[in-house]
């Protein structure tokens, strides 16, 4: 999809990313770190055992008062969410500053639009590729003279086996602990599929950004 919002007036000129590639790469790190205890919380409360009492959520807007790990868990799921908004502001201040870099470097406007940086994450059907599509033409532009990085396309791998197995349906604490007493597997998958995800896109960034900031220096 071509840039339609971009004008022909020639780009601004590029400016540095490292420090954006930092704070991403370590607000990538952080939220996975939020995953990955959920995950510890998830297989805790699938040891300890649905209580007697069963389920926090009763049916029909009852819900009994919670155990002490049931209460944790939805301090760290509560924790791992604002990391994951943190990272999500961090990640896309990276990639805006790497896709309009790539434009100065290039003298090309980008294969997709400007508001996809932001709307390519939540539009149904168009997530699945536009994400990876923008990192992959900021590099390309960046570095026409190389290959894709492999670890461009494991970090979107897991992203995309992290998302279609459900970590943002959108489910209440509740039911995700209702789910870790008797579907912890599907539950445990799709979690740490984000956290490799957040690993791998953390040295993702940390290579784009190095491609970059070498083409740079370059010109």
């Amino acid at each position: 999809m071509d840039d339609a919002l971009d004008t022909p007036a020639a780009p601004p000129a590029p400016r540095p990313s490292d420090s954006a590639a930092r704070l991403a790469a370590g607000a990538l790190l952080l939220s996975g770190a939020g995953w990955l205890a959920r995950a510890v919380w998830e297989a805790r409360l699938y040891s300890a055992g649905e209580p007697a009492a069963g389920l926090p959520d009763q049916g029909d807007g009852v819900h009994r008062p919670l155990t002490s790990l049931e209460n944790s868990y939805h301090l760290v799921s509560t924790a791992g969410s604002v990391l994951t908004l943190l990272c999500a502001a961090a990640f896309l201040m990276w990639l805006r500053r790497v896709r309009d870099n790539a434009r100065a470097l290039s003298g090309r406007p980008p294969k997709y639009a400007g508001i996809w940086v932001y709307l390519g994450w939540v539009v149904p059907v168009v997530n699945l590729w536009f994400p990876r599509g923008i990192v992959a033409d900021a590099y390309r532009a960046s570095a026409p003279e190389r290959r894709l990085p492999a670890v461009v396309n494991v970090w979107w791998g897991l992203w995309l086996a992290g998302l279609l197995g459900g970590f943002l349906e959108g489910e209440d604490t509740d039911s995700v602990i209702g789910r870790a007493y008797s579907e912890i597997g599907p539950l445990l998958v799709a979690d740490l599929a984000v956290v490799g995800a957040a690993v791998a896109g953390a040295l993702m960034v940390r290579t784009v950004t190095a491609a970059q900031t070498a083409r740079l220096a370059a010109v």
